[in-house]
């Protein structure tokens, strides 16, 4: 059977997965590398957003919940919103994303970077205007407790704006893990996509808010060899590989050539996107 969701490990995310911007980088870089069509997700967000607060936009209180390197957050300053503020449980991504907004010279007030939970905001009640919540609810083991959460900091009409993934995302690139027998399982192994994905996020949304917006977006990627293929597939703990493999691309790269001819390697994904409003009190 295989193990445990790695992804739902709250230590193991902390300590390992974004302990340091590093795996998130490459894993974004590899992705972006092999993307071949799909509108980037940044773009989206911030097209919705501009929708959602209109000509308000810039007496704005925005909240980015989940920032990580700040990809978001520095989307949403060009809203010039009144006050941003990006929020991540991982200190390495809050130093990111005060990297970035200090190297795009955002600075205090319009931009705060803040460690926080999003089963426990430190966010005062009602109090946002918007708030985003991208890639990153499915790292809760009970996501709409997170979106009771996130309502709960909303003021009456605002919004939230999730992003998420579909459950299969990428799962020609479990199927090459597991013909080249380093995991025979590793097509059954929990998504990183498992507890909000494209077909619960309609659902989930409406547990908290009331849904005006869904988005379904295909990405197509198209990975030119192995060696870019282990550029992704060693940012991922979902396998459980041979000693030496895990996070290492070059040692990777060349135990799937020992077991598999070199060639392209097509994959897909499915980037969905929820408007929410905050129930009426």
């Amino acid at each position: 059977m295989p193990a445990a969701n790695p992804f739902l490990d709250t230590a193991l995310a902390r300590d390992h997965l974004y302990a340091t911007a590093d795996r998130l980088s490459a894993r974004t870089s590899a992705l972006l590398g092999a993307r071949t069509t799909g509108t980037p997700a940044a773009e989206v967000l911030i097209n919705l957003a501009r929708t959602v607060l209109g000509a308000a936009a810039g007496q704005a209180r925005v909240l980015d919940i989940g920032c990580g390197r700040g990809s978001t957050s520095l989307a949403l300053t060009t809203l010039r919103p009144a006050i941003l503020v990006a929020l991540d449980a991982a200190p390495a991504m809050l130093t990111a994303t005060r990297q970035r907004l200090a190297a795009a010279g955002t600075r205090p007030p319009a931009a705060r970077v803040v460690a926080g939970d999003f089963h426990r905001l430190p966010i005062d009640d009602r109090s946002i205007d918007l708030a985003v919540a991208a890639f990153c609810l499915y790292h809760s083991t009970q996501p709409a407790r997170a979106l009771a959460e996130i309502a709960r900091c909303l003021r009456p009409g605002a919004a939230v704006i999730i992003a998420t993934k579909s459950r299969d995302s990428y799962a020609e690139l479990d199927q090459l893990v597991a013909a080249a027998g380093l995991d025979p399982l590793a097509a059954e192994r929990a998504s990183l996509y498992q507890t909000i994905h494209s077909r619960n996020l309609a659902d989930l949304t409406a547990t908290a808010f009331t849904v005006e917006h869904i988005q379904h977006d295909q990405h197509q990627f198209r990975f030119t060899d192995l060696d870019h293929a282990a550029a992704y597939l060693a940012t991922s703990p979902k396998y459980q590989l041979p000693p030496g493999l895990a996070g290492n691309q070059v040692a990777l790269a060349a135990e799937l050539r020992r077991h598999l001819a070199d060639r392209l390697i097509e994959t897909s994904s499915t980037v969905s996107y929820a408007i929410g409003r905050r129930h009426a009190p």
